[in-house]
């Protein structure tokens, strides 16, 4: 496991505000009290692990903001430090396939590991936010005991976007080991767990994925 270096500058141009929407450091109106986890330039705070010890700089690179990654090997990377009680919010896309026509067959896949304890590897002790395109938000309980889920898929397919399109997911977690997850704004999911604090990772599970903004809001 090490820190990726970063190989490509954070360039702040028009043109890239446009596509990416905010830049780095410009904070939405309901982003007040957020703080950014991911600097927009490289893992500066994060770890990384793959499986075969693979080399990161293969899975992960960042361009104007994003962390690109292109689902392979399985792995994730991961705040060094661990958090309890607090919303994260990022926005996330998958890379649409040439001629994909029906949303609901297009099976990529990564997620969200909150409260990740213990040894890291493929994959930890922890409650995945499921990060599937079909899925996305579902809790998945890995290690763990499950104390209560419920998912919304019906709500999750009218709020998510097509393929290829900027979401944003919001997690949060409180200290009694509850859980709500939101995408573009909608809850799909929520559940309760024995686990109430850990690292926070994003998957590389086998499509290409990107991430930006993301965000993290402790609570008292």
């Amino acid at each position: 496991m090490r820190i990726l270096r970063t190989w490509q500058p954070l360039t702040v141009l028009a043109v890239g505000i446009l596509l990416l929407g905010p830049a780095i450091g410009e904070e939405k109106k309901d982003d007040e009290g957020f703080t950014r986890l991911f600097n927009g330039k490289d893992f500066t705070g994060f770890k990384t692990i793959l499986q075969g010890n693979a080399d990161p700089e293969k899975t992960w690179s960042f361009e104007k903001g994003v962390i690109m990654c292109t689902g392979n090997p399985n792995g994730y990377f991961y705040t060094e430090s661990p958090y309890k009680n607090y919303v994260l919010r990022y926005d996330w896309k998958y890379a649409r396939p040439e001629g994909l026509e029906d949303e609901e067959k297009f099976l990529g896949n990564s997620g969200c590991l909150v409260h990740i304890q213990g040894k890291q590897k493929v994959w930890p002790k922890c409650i995945e936010v499921q990060g599937m395109n079909r899925d996305h938000g579902k809790l998945l309980f890995l290690e763990c005991k499950k104390l209560e889920e419920k998912f919304d898929r019906a709500a999750l397919k009218k709020a998510r976007h097509k393929v290829g399109e900027w979401n944003t997911t919001e997690i949060t977690c409180k200290d009694d080991g509850s859980i709500i997850a939101k995408v573009n704004g909608t809850e799909v999911s929520s559940g309760k767990s024995n686990l109430f604090e850990g690292q926070i990772g994003w998957q590389s599970e086998g499509a290409e994925i990107h991430f930006r903004n993301i965000l993290i809001k402790e609570l008292k």
